[in-house]
């Protein structure tokens, strides 16, 4: 997504019109237009003064996508109690069969005694609790997948 996209896309998200944006920073309606279609670029300054006012980093604002911040809000706004009701294997199974079938397939036992291992492992060594051990191998694992898939 290019700048301009992502300018627009915040600006939409907190409900802002370009005449509102544009009398916060003090600049004409036009130029926040030619900002979001990509004729000009704010500059630094301005930029961030567009982060602030979206509620976003500068980092976050060059890079903003409309969905992930949707997602990332999602789960801030989650409590344990709801996350405790989803069945998370049968949610992402949805999306990828193979987890709705794996436990026929694989031998679990095996893989489980392995992983348990590992769980206390990182407990004694890192002193992490099971749920931080757990998450630490859940991350591993993601940046494992990562680096094959960019490779």
């Amino acid at each position: 997504m290019k700048l301009g996209e992502n300018l627009f896309q915040a600006r939409k998200k907190k409900g802002l019109s370009q005449e509102a944006v544009a009398e916060k920073l003090g600049v004409s309606r036009q130029t926040i237009s030619k900002w979001e279609t990509d004729e000009t670029l704010p500059d630094i300054r301005q930029a961030k003064k567009l982060a602030v006012l979206y509620g976003l980093t500068l980092d976050e604002l060059i890079e903003f996508d409309a969905d992930v911040q949707e997602i990332q809000e999602v789960i801030n706004k989650t409590t344990q109690e709801t996350v405790d009701k989803i069945n998370w294997t049968k949610m992402w199974a949805e999306k990828y069969p193979v987890l709705a079938r794996y436990q026929d397939e694989v031998d679990v036992a095996y893989y489980e005694e392995k992983l348990q291992k590992l769980l206390a492992y990182m407990q004694e060594m890192y002193h992490y609790n099971e749920l931080d051990a757990f998450l630490v191998l859940k991350d591993i694992l993601g940046q494992l997948w990562n680096k094959r898939v960019n490779r």
